[in-house]
């Protein structure tokens, strides 16, 4: 045998033993720290720790509401979705996905199963928060199914773009979970890294399809830059922030608008760069954004949602160094060091050449006399979509890329793994979860190339009938937030006002804006029958209600425009916040039994001529009436701050029970007994090598300072590979 053959023969057993004996775990290349992604344990427990509260949330604050909305006596009743129509219980549930087609069969109305479906969501979002085993596969599907259910009856209140990305990804964090029952499952999680990119690509498909429609939209104020001047005080619910927002110059309102398109636009892309800080820079601006937004409007849940997305951005090691406990500084080895060089240098051109291009294609200038800075867009409407046509396909092969790198180090995961039984477990799930990502991955490109028209014929015709058959479970779903600048010119306001004697009229002020829809009749209707659940939804407290003893004997609605106030020539506060301006006659005076109201009742179908399910005296729909009785007149943010609160304060109690216990724990056995115990117990499976790199370590430093003799560390390492082998 030559030279050659010998030394091929002893790569290849040295392969052969690493992979079986699980000694590839000693393989640990140093780029992963500044290129690879780290762990992600710890981003993991953040994503699904938040995906607990938010469920909470939505199903807690959907509750409060249901009376009022969908009740019997609500303004779109929800029976009207749920049409027995003779059809067997399996077709039902393949046209309409709802779990309440199941409510009569438990005595319960349509309303009732809905406050049904919301406490349980509630209480499971509580748990899931409280307790960490409850955050399993098991318990985020139960909580996707039940909100599926709510989607599916929920008609123009839940068909917002928060509502379909938190059925998309509350789906994800079905994958991204643990697949494991309370009490106990598999140690081997080596796939996590592949369903946790899949949160990434759906940042990424959010953030950069919201940039792009604005642009494509062809909206004069976002063209023009000048789409915050009008923001702040056109938004759906405006914060006591926004009217201070409002008052900032123009040039920064303008130069504002550029960051945005920005950190939608360009920065998305960073999150597939193989540079880690990179990565970190961007989800720091994705998670600036969204906080501006938090302080300055209020759009329900959309916005926690996005920032817990951007927890896939994140690593172990980045957590642990932000919270003060990183991992002992080593000194590098001059490889690391230029591997470190690089990526550092890599990340400085990266940044230098966005804000070369932000500066050439905005046009920024600064006016050091007027401490300004003045920006214009520099391209054409032509050369966005041109730039749009050569980045959406690309984009694709881009996430392509980034999976494919992902189930490969999840593969050679696997194959660290000791024991032969657990490499085989490891690499059964990993095939699994691979081929769940793949699919998941391939149905988001038909929504995503919504944004590129000549992108959606490259699309496979599979796939698309792949989409088209799980559309109905809103797995996937396309995006494109604040497409064109509303209420340019001053903000549409409806005010509805009430009357005894159609002579003196009250407004009647609503806690939230009713906006302008056909369920609008719905809501003037139920407001002169003076339907309790309704006037809950305008206002809880009877004293702001001006009809509270009797309801009005006519109802009208007016148009105004509303603007911000602007502060006084001397800088001092003005008194009130809005000035308004009288337009027109939004709905005419009508009273109950008018031809009017009947007429646009009908021409809208909100006359029911159905039958309304007698309520059943059952247990089940006793104890729901029982409950909806002690949070009545509850508002909304009272029942989810105290929900929150005392999810929180469990939280704490238990943390600090568990402390007390490992301190004031059982004394440790005499060391000869521990010995004898030690010899006689049968040793666990191995963990994961990820999972016990920080033991190896402090194992490797601790062998140093005992064994003098660098032969008796040999010996002693060699005799635990055989042992492991």
């Amino acid at each position: 045998m030559s030279g050659t053959e010998r030394y091929d023969s002893c790569v290849l057993f040295l392969i052969s033993r690493t992979f079986l004996t699980g000694e590839l775990s000693r393989i640990r290349p140093f780029y992963f720290h500044y290129m690879a992604m780290g762990d992600i344990r710890l981003p993991r427990h953040m994503f699904l720790w938040s995906m607990s509260v938010i469920y909470m949330f939505a199903f807690a604050s959907l509750y409060i509401q249901i009376p009022g909305l969908y009740g019997n006596d609500g303004i779109l009743p929800a029976r009207w979705q749920l049409r027995y129509t003779g059809k067997s219980l399996l077709e039902q549930l393949r046209d309409s996905p709802t779990l309440l087609w199941l409510g009569p069969r438990f005595g319960l109305d349509t309303q009732q199963g809905m406050e049904l479906i919301c406490i349980l969501g509630s209480l499971l979002g509580l748990g899931a928060m409280v307790l960490e085993p409850l955050r399993n596969s098991i318990v985020f599907f139960c909580l996707w199914v039940l909100y599926l259910s709510l989607f599916q009856v929920g008609q123009v209140f839940l068909y917002f773009q928060w509502d379909s990305l938190l059925l998309e990804t509350g789906f994800l964090a079905v994958l991204i979970a643990p697949l494991t029952l309370p009490r106990g499952g598999s140690p081997s999680r080596q796939h996590d890294g592949v369903t946790f990119w899949l949160a990434r690509w759906l940042l990424f498909r959010l953030m950069f399809a919201s940039g792009v429609v604005k642009l494509t939209s062809r909206c004069p104020t976002w063209w023009g830059l000048t789409a915050l001047t009008y923001h702040y005080e056109t938004q759906c619910i405006p914060t006591p922030l926004a009217w201070y927002a409002h008052q900032l110059p123009v040039w920064l309102q303008k130069l504002s608008v550029v960051g945005t398109f920005v950190i939608e636009i360009a920065v998305p892309f960073l999150f597939f760069s193989p540079v880690r800080c990179l990565r970190l820079g961007a989800f720091y601006l994705q998670v600036l954004l969204q906080v501006l937004i938090i302080l300055t409007g209020n759009y329900n849940f959309f916005n926690l949602l996005t920032v817990t997305l951007c927890f896939s951005l994140l690593d172990d090691d980045h957590i642990l160094s932000f919270i003060g406990r990183a991992k002992k500084a080593e000194s590098k080895t001059w490889p690391e060091a230029v591997v470190s060089g690089l990526a550092s240098l890599t990340g400085l051109c990266v940044c230098g050449l966005m804000a070369y291009l932000t500066v050439v294609y905005f046009s920024l200038d600064i006016d050091w006399e007027k401490a300004s800075v003045s920006s214009h867009t520099a391209f054409t409407y032509h050369q966005f979509n041109w730039f749009l046509k050569t980045v959406t396909i690309p984009s694709i092969w881009i996430g392509v890329l980034s999976l494919t790198w992902e189930i490969i180090k999840a593969m050679f995961k696997c194959a660290c793994v000791r024991g032969v039984f657990w490499k085989l477990t490891a690499t059964a799930q990993w095939a699994v979860f691979a081929t769940a990502a793949v699919c998941m991955f391939a149905i988001s490109t038909v929504p995503y190339t919504l944004i590129e028209y000549e992108a959606q014929g490259s699309i496979w015709p599979a796939v698309a009938r792949a989409h088209s058959s799980v559309a109905r479970y809103q797995l996937v779903n396309s995006y494109g937030l604040f497409r064109r600048m509303t209420g340019v010119g001053g903000r549409p306001e409806v005010v509805i006002e009430g009357s005894m004697d159609r002579v003196t009229w009250t407004e009647i002020e609503f806690m939230y804006k009713p906006g302008n829809s056909p369920w609008f009749t719905g809501l003037v209707q139920r407001l002169l029958q003076g339907k309790r659940d309704v006037i809950n939804l305008v206002q809880v407290e009877e004293s702001r209600y001006p009809f509270s003893h009797s309801p009005p004997a006519f109802i009208r609605a007016r148009l105004y425009k509303y603007w911000f106030t602007k502060l006084r020539e001397d800088g001092s506060l003005p008194r009130q916040w809005w000035r308004r301006q009288y337009v027109e006659e939004f709905y005419p005076t009508v009273h109950l039994g008018d031809p009017v109201l009947e007429s646009i009742l009908s021409q809208h179908g909100l006359k029911d001529k159905g039958v309304v399910r007698r309520v059943s005296n059952a247990l089940l729909p006793r104890a729901l009436g029982r409950v909806r009785a002690q949070v009545q007149g509850l508002s909304g943010p009272s029942a989810l701050w105290s929900l929150f609160i005392t999810g929180l304060t469990i939280s704490f109690l238990r943390a600090l029970s568990s402390r007390a216990f490992r301190t004031r724990g059982p004394k440790p056995l005499p060391v000869e007994l521990l010995g004898e115990k030690t010899e006689e117990a049968p040793s666990p499976p191995a963990p994961c090598p990820e999972e016990e790199e920080e033991e190896e370590e402090v194992g490797d430093e601790v062998e140093e300072e005992e064994v003098g003799d660098g032969e008796e560390e040999v010996e002693e390492r060699e005799g635990e590979r055989r042992v492991c082998h």
